[in-house]
C-alpha cells in the first residue's frame, strides 16, 4: 500500500483475537433454470479502471492497490504474463468453512452470519473472520432463488461503533483478498472503531454464488477464437494515430471484431454462468450490502462505506437508492454515475483519459530529475523530452518489427498497455524504469529472448490498481468475463453502435486526448456496445438525493482513469451533502501516494463526523520519494508544457 501505513497503524489499539474454527460449509445453491443473457469481462481485468499489465513478469515487485478499478480501487504482488490475458481476473480462492444459520439474528428475524476462521492456506491473517450470507437472486422476485455471498471481517481495534463496508473496485476485484492484504490500512482510515467488512460481489471469485464468469472452456479455446485479431496483439500505430495506413488497417478489422464480440456474447449466454448474468450488477451489490448491514447492525442503522474506483459507483448508487441509510461514506477515484447512466462506455472512454498523458510526463520528469543513477532510461543531462524520445523510438521499433513479423514477442500495443498500467502506481515507477524498461528494450532490439512467462502473453489478468487485491487462478485458465458481465450489464441499452464507430472514437481519442494511450486495446468498456445482457435492475438516477449525512468525495488532481472532473461532478450534484477533497498528486485514487493530510481527514470524519472545507487540497507527503531523491512536489514543479 502506498498510504502512510506506519501512520495508520499508529492509530490502532491492539487487535482482538480471531473467532473459533469453522463448522460445516454452506451447501451449494439449488440449480436454476437457464435463460438468455450476456456479459463482458471487467475492464478486462478487473480494474474499472485498471488496465492489465503485459509484461509484469519482467519484474519482481509488489503493486499497491489503488481503481477502479475497476475504476478500482487503488496494488499487490502481480506475476505478469502476456497481455492478451489482460482479461484474467485472478481469483483468490478463499475457502471458508462457515455456515449461514437461519435462526433469528441479533437484529431481526432472518439469516444470521456465523463468523468463523478463514482457510489459513489462503487468508494468512489469523485475526480475520469469514462467513456466508444468503440473499435473493432477484430482490423483486424472491421465487427466482438465492445467491450466496462470501464475506470477510476485520474486527474493530477500539470500542466498536458498528461496521464500515468496503469495495475495492474492478468491477471484479475480490473484497476478501483486499481486506486480507490491507486490513491495517482500512482499520486505520476508519479510526479503528468499526469492524471492516467486505465481500466478493456476485460474479467475483469462486465462493460467492453466482461466481466468476467464464465464456471459454480454457485459454487455448480463447486464443484460437481470437487468433489473428487485435484482441491478442493490440492496436498497431505510431505517433498520434494520423498515418492513413494505420487507420485503414484498424478499420478493416471492424467487421471482424464486431462479429467476434457478438459471438462472445452468445457464448457467455450459453455458458454455465449464462443463467445468472442478469442477476449480477451494481444495484444487486448495493442491495446485498444493505442486506449484510441489516444483519450486522440492524435494519435502521446508518450504513458506512468506503468505495474506490468502480467501488465509488456502488457508493453513488447506494447513497441515492437508500439516502436515509447513509452514514459515513467515502468515494475515492470516482466514476461519474451520470455519465455512466446516459452514455455508452465504448464511446465515452475518452473522457476518462484526460490526465493520462500528463501523468506519463510526470514519470519521465521524475526519471530525468533523478538521472541515470536512479533511472535506467536516463542519460547524463537528459530532460523529460529526451526520455520521451527514447520511449517513442522503442514503440516505433516494436511497431516496425510487428509489421514484418506478427508473432514478435512484444508489440507496440503491448508496450502501450504496460505503460498505461504504470500510470496507476507512482510507487512502482522506479522499478518500472530500472527493471522492466531495460528488458523490454533488449527484447525489442533482439538482444535478448522474451522469457517463457512473457511468451504466454496473457495467462493472467493483472489488476494494476492501488486498491485492488490479488487473486489466484481458477481451474479454468481462460480470461474471465466477470467485469464485462457487471459493467456492461449495468450500462445503457444497446443503441446499434457498430465497431467501426468504436474504432473511429479510438482514433479520435489518440489524436485529440491522449496520444500515447488512446489506442490501448483490449479494454472491457469496448465490449459493452455488443453485450446482449442487461441487469434486471439498474439505477439510472437521480443522483442528487438529500442524504441523511454528508459524504466525503476524494480524488487525485491527476488520475489516469477516474479524472478529477468526475469527482467534481458527483460533489456538485450532491451540493451541501458532499465535501470534495483533492490530493495534489498522480495515480489511481488517493491511495496511490501517501498523504498524512488525507489520512487525518478520513480518521476525523469516521470518528467524529467532522469534514474539512469543500475543495480542500492535500499535499502528498514530502518524504515519499517517487524516484531516489525526487518527490511528487519536485515532479509537479518541473512538468514540461510540451505535448508528448
Amino acid at each position: 500500500m502506498t498510504r502512510a501505513v506506519n501512520y495508520v497503524e499508529a492509530l490502532l489499539p491492539a487487535a482482538t483475537s480471531p473467532p473459533p474454527p469453522p463448522s460445516e460449509p454452506l451447501p451449494d445453491l439449488p440449480s436454476r433454470a437457464p435463460w438468455t443473457a450476456q456479459i463482458e469481462r471487467h475492464w478486462s481485468a478487473g480494474k474499472l479502471l485498471g488496465l492489465h499489465s503485459v509484461l509484469w513478469s519482467l519484474r519482481d515487485t509488489h503493486i499497491r492497490i489503488a481503481g477502479v478499478g475497476q475504476v478500482g480501487s487503488t496494488y499487490q504482488p502481480a506475476p505478469s504474463y502476456r497481455r492478451m490475458e489482460y482479461y484474467k481476473l485472478v481469483v483468490f480462492a478463499l475457502s471458508f468453512a462457515s455456515t449461514v444459520s437461519c435462526t433469528a439474528s441479533l437484529h431481526h428475524d432472518g439469516p444470521q452470519i456465523q463468523w468463523d476462521a478463514c482457510d489459513r492456506s489462503i487468508v494468512n491473517d489469523t485475526s480475520l473472520s469469514c462467513g456466508f450470507l444468503e440473499v435473493p437472486l432477484d430482490y423483486q422476485d424472491p421465487s427466482v432463488g438465492k445467491a450466496r455471498l462470501a464475506l470477510i471481517k476485520a474486527n474493530a481495534t477500539g470500542e466498536r461503533r458498528g461496521s464500515v463496508f468496503f469495495n475495492p473496485g474492478g468491477p471484479g476485484v475480490s473484497g476478501l483478498t483486499f481486506v486480507n492484504d490491507n486490513k491495517n490500512l482500512l482499520l486505520g482510515l476508519s479510526g479503528g472503531v468499526y469492524d471492516v467488512v467486505s465481500w466478493d460481489p456476485r460474479g467475483v471469485g469462486n465462493l460467492t454464488i453466482p461466481g466468476e464468469v467464464f465464456c471459454f472452456d480454457d485459454f487455448a479455446e480463447y486464443t484460437a477464437f481470437f487468433n489473428g485479431t487485435i484482441e491478442l496483439t493490440g492496436i498497431e500505430e505510431t505517433g498520434n494515430f494520423t498515418d492513413p495506413a494505420d487507420i485503414n488497417a484498424l478499420l478493416a478489422q471492424a467487421p471482424i471484431m464486431q462479429k467476434k464480440y457478438e459471438e462472445v456474447g452468445q457464448k457467455c449466454l450459453h455458458s454455465q454462468s449464462g443463467k445468472y448474468l442478469k442477476y449480477l450488477g451494481t444495484a444487486a451489490a448495493v442491495r446485498d450490502m444493505v442486506s449484510i448491514a441489516n444483519v450486522l447492525d440492524g435494519p435502521d442503522a446508518p450504513i458506512n462505506y468506503i468505495g474506490t474506483s468502480y467501488g465509488s459507483l456502488i457508493g453513488s448508487w447506494f447513497i441515492n437508492m437508500f439516502p436515509e441509510r447513509v452514514g459515513r461514506v467515502v468515494l475515492d477515484g470516482v466514476v461519474d454515475p451520470l455519465v455512466f447512466a446516459t452514455q455508452e462506455p465504448a464511446l465515452s472512454f475518452a473522457s476518462q483519459l484526460v490526465s493520462a498523458d500528463t501523468i506519463y510526463k510526470a514519470l519521465i520528469t521524475g526519471c530525468a530529475l533523478t538521472g541515470p543513477s536512479g533511472c535506467a532510461a536516463a542519460s547524463e543531462g537528459d530532460g523529460p523530452l529526451d526520455i520521451d524520445f527514447k520511449v517513442q523510438a522503442l514503440i516505433k521499433t516494436a511497431y516496425g518489427a510487428t509489421k514484418l513479423n506478427a508473432s514478435v514477442p512484444i508489440t507496440s500495443g503491448d508496450i502501450r498497455i504496460e505503460l498505461f498500467s504504470e500510470m496507476y502506481t507512482p510507487a512502482d515507477w522506479s522499478d518500472a524504469v530500472n527493471e522492466v524498461y531495460p528488458q523490454i528494450v533488449q527484447i525489442v532490439n533482439g538482444e535478448a529472448p522474451a522469457n517463457g512467462t512473457l511468451r504466454k502473453r496473457s495467462k493472467e489478468l493483472i489488476r494494476r490498481n492501488p486498491l485492488v487485491g490479488k487473486r489466484d487462478s481458477q481451474p479454468n485458465d481462460s480470461p474471465p468475463y466477470s467485469g464485462a458481465a457487471i459493467y456492461c450489464g449495468d450500462s445503457v441499452d444497446l443503441r446499434g453502435t457498430t465497431m467501426e464507430q468504436v474504432f473511429k472514437s479510438i482514433i479520435s481519442t489518440a489524436q485529440n486526448v491522449t496520444h500515447l494511450f488512446g489506442s490501448s486495446w483490449p479494454i472491457v468498456f469496448y465490449q459493452c456496445s455488443f453485450w446482449p445482457v442487461r441487469s434486471v435492475e439498474r439505477y439510472q438516477g437521480p443522483f442528487n438525493k438529500t442524504l441523511a449525512n454528508k459524504i466525503l468525495v476524494a480524488s487525485n488532481v491527476l488520475d489516469p482513469i477516474t479524472p478529477l472532473p468526475w469527482a467534481e461532478s458527483v460533489a456538485r450534484l450532491l451540493e451541501k451533502d458532499a465535501v470534495l477533497v483533492r490530493q495534489n498528486g498522480f495515480g489511481h485514487t488517493t491511495l496511490s501516494e501517501p498523504s498524512t493530510c488525507l489520512n487525518e481527514i478520513a480518521v476525523a470524519y469516521f470518528t467524529n463526523g467532522t469534514l474539512p472545507a469543500n475543495n480542500t487540497l492535500c499535499e502528498v507527503d514530502a518524504d515519499f520519494e517517487v524516484f531516489s531523491g525526487v518527490n511528487t512536489a519536485d515532479i509537479l514543479a518541473h512538468l514540461p508544457g510540451t505535448d508528448v
